[in-house]
């Protein structure tokens, strides 16, 4: 995707109903000695880092949970649109685990610093309302009766930003990236 020219807007979306992501599989991770979960976490790491910084906007569409890495997910993009029944959290200290691919360093620039320790110190879930109000999500719309209200909305946020200057585009995203670096 970074290199296709073609390509000018992506959205993440899931292909199951009622879930954007729901994170990693703990039973799975359970089973992976120190060595094995250093590395996946690494590995999930990167790939957050890779999406954000895809030269082209991002776009989420939570239409459900999006929890622990799912979140993170959410977070790498650029904009994010949430239904208002999605439900979102770092709930990995319910877990005994740290937010490892991003979280940390990323909600509290979306949310601010004392909102990001609350919601990764109690790993509360919110709803796509509550999230759109404390600015972790730029949209939050009803759901719909196929369950894929904030994926449609995700498609008119990508047609609005489609008709601008693709290099204009990209060196926004870079200057704002760069800028919230210093």
């Amino acid at each position: 995707l970074r290199f296709d020219e073609q390509v000018r807007v992506v959205v993440f979306k899931s292909e199951v109903k009622g879930v954007f992501c729901a994170g990693a599989d703990l039973k799975e991770r359970a089973k992976m000695d120190d060595a094995e979960v250093g590395e996946f976490v690494r590995r999930l790491r990167n790939l957050m880092d890779e999406i954000a910084a895809l030269p082209v906007p991002t776009i989420a569409a939570i239409d459900g949970y999006a929890l622990g890495g799912g979140l993170e997910l959410a977070l790498a993009c650029d904009l994010r649109v949430a239904a208002s029944s999605a439900k979102m959290g770092l709930i990995e200290t319910t877990r005994g685990l740290l937010p490892g691919a991003g979280g940390t360093q990323r909600l509290p620039r979306c949310v601010g610093i004392g909102l990001a320790k609350e919601l990764i110190f109690t790993g509360r879930q919110i709803d796509g309302q509550q999230a759109f109000s404390m600015g972790l999500v730029n949209h939050s719309v009803p759901q719909n009766s196929e369950g894929d209200a904030a994926y449609q909305r995700a498609i008119a946020l990508a047609k609005e930003i489609l008709p601008q200057a693709p290099f204009a585009v990209k060196m926004g995203k870079l200057a704002i990236n760069k800028g919230m670096e210093v």
